[in-house]
């Protein structure tokens, strides 16, 4: 369904039995889990789906080596459980990625080789292949550009990789295949309550047009991530703060620094933290930081710091040390981490989830991670459908294919991600030949999939094209820029748009994708 049918279903719509407010990971999962079980479902998002933390992470489908370090033994028994339900429901979309901890002092090799053996142990049947002690030549024989100097030898370990923004856009698809009604660039703007002070509905706008709406409903659920604090203010102005923000930032370089299929973990920072060198879609994203902030942005920006100290200890496990200049993107994304009377540290913060109800019956679900995104949801979904009295049906999702789905294929190959609908893709090149032609030779997306955006998965925007249909801003924000306006061209007019549309287009995502270009 397209996006202006959408728009003519909200009209005529009865009350809703459940309106999720945020398209990232957790209003995503929240709207399949709760379309799966039957409930007449809409999800509202302000911008694009994925648009905020959802679409900025390392990219990994992991149980979260480090949090054995700090104890968390039972929210890596989850996360690894979640992995391998996501390995089976997805596999068009998630695949194996092998990482090696390099080792340049005695005890390194014998330690995070006992940590992994417990990694292994915690994800049994659901493990992606067991860790083993590497010596020197067979380390160096995988990470060739690895630092050899002192370099003892190595643990290599397997652990999930997806795309993040390609894993929401089928969250999306996966809804409405069910029944439910996902839709973009739609704002929250009020809380509609009845007589009793319960809330019953929202009030939005539509972003592209300024339509307003008043959209009822049995039970509204908050999943704005890093805006949940935003949503609860809504209902009660002097709501506490459930969030702790915390930014991070990764760096995009060239393969060419690690050439090869395999990750590099580095186990302890200058800061005390983990950070990767993974390779993803021909590129090598380096991250990530851990920055504690005072206030929260729609776009964050790096630090100037963050970027030196990445590049710094990509310099010290690397042969050729990359600089300013190499860099091709760097983004920052803010964690939304659950707030903790007296901790000032983030990265000691819950990576958990929290699931809570208000007085007014606003449920809000905040924190988690890409990785446990769907128990979240079930929880949310069974928490809500209980306190609104909706029948109650059990959880379908750990066992649900998501839209797309089929196997034997090779996730790294960015088409994969099309799962069953690549079929339909290539008939419209064959048709349309020139919707052959790849959009940039230093980029592996070609015109159709603009064309595919804007029928199937409700893009809008050039930013919705450039940045979460396609990977293009992260993989090489300069780049982007210089397709940004023939990409223009081609949806106006799928859309039905004029030069004017195209102009302002351009000229808003140019100053976007400058931000993603270190200074």
């Amino acid at each position: 369904m397209r996006r202006h049918d959408i728009l003519a279903h909200l009209i005529s719509q009865e009350p809703w039995d459940i309106i999720i407010i945020g398209g990232g990971a957790t209003g995503l999962g929240c709207g399949v889990d709760a379309a799966s079980r039957g409930y007449r479902t809409l999800l509202l998002e302000q911008h694009d789906f994925s648009q905020g933390t959802s679409s900025r992470s390392t990219k990994l489908i992991h149980g979260g080596v480090r949090y054995l370090q700090q104890g968390n033994v039972a929210l890596v028994m989850d996360a690894l459980h979640e992995r391998g339900v996501l390995l089976r429901n997805a596999p068009h979309l998630v695949y194996n990625q092998a990482f090696v901890v390099p080792d340049y002092q005695w005890w390194e090799r014998p330690f995070y080789g006992v940590g992994l053996k417990l990694y292994d142990m915690l994800a049994g049947k659901l493990g992606f292949g067991r860790s083993r002690i590497l010596s020197r030549d067979k380390t160096l024989n995988m990470i060739p550009n690895l630092e050899p100097t002192d370099l003892r030898g190595g643990v290599i370990y397997y652990d999930g990789q997806f795309d993040d923004s390609r894993l929401a856009i089928t969250l999306a698809r996966t809804m409405a295949d069910l029944g439910g009604v996902p839709i973009n660039h739609m704002a929250v703007t009020g809380l509609i309550k009845d007589d009793t002070g319960l809330i019953n509905g929202v009030k939005a706008q539509d972003v592209l047009n300024g339509q307003t709406y008043q959209l009822h409903a049995k039970v509204v659920i908050n999943a704005t991530g890093i805006f949940v604090d935003t949503i609860t203010e809504l209902d009660v102005p002097s709501s506490p703060k459930l969030i702790a923000p915390s930014q991070g930032i990764h760096l995009v370089l060239d393969k060419s620094f690690s050439p090869g299929d395999t990750a590099i973990m580095v186990p302890h920072t200058d800061d005390g933290r983990v950070i990767f060198l993974v390779p993803w879609h021909e590129r090598i994203l380096v991250g990530t930081t851990d920055i504690a902030l005072d206030k929260i942005f729609e776009e964050p920006c790096p630090m100037e710091e963050e970027i030196d100290f990445l590049l710094e200890h990509a310099a010290r496990y690397l042969t050729r040390d990359p600089k300013r200049s190499d860099i091709l993107s760097v983004f920052a994304g803010i964690r939304p981490l659950i707030a903790s009377d007296g901790q000032n540290k983030t990265s000691s913060l819950s990576r958990d989830h929290y699931l809570t109800i208000a007085q007014s019956g606003l449920v809000t679900i905040a924190g988690g991670k890409w990785t446990t995104y769907r128990k979240m949801a079930e929880d949310t979904i069974t928490q809500a459908a209980r306190f609104a009295g909706l029948a109650s049906r059990a959880c379908k999702t750990e066992n649900l294919p998501l839209h797309g789905w089929t196997n034997g294929v090779d996730p790294r190959d960015h088409f994969s991600a099309y799962g069953s609908d690549l079929s339909e893709l290539q008939e419209l090149i064959r048709v349309y030949p020139a919707l052959g032609q790849p959009l940039h030779y230093k980029l592996p997306y070609l015109r159709a999939e603009v064309l595919w955006a804007v029928r199937y998965e409700w893009a809008q925007t050039l930013s919705d094209i450039l940045r979460h249909r396609t990977r293009a801003l992260i993989l090489d924000a300069a780049v982007s820029m210089d397709i940004a306006a023939d990409v223009a061209q081609l949806m106006a007019q799928e859309l039905g748009y004029g030069n004017d549309w195209i102009t302002e287009q351009v000229a808003s995502y140019r100053l976007l994708a400058q931000t993603y270009l270190p200074h």
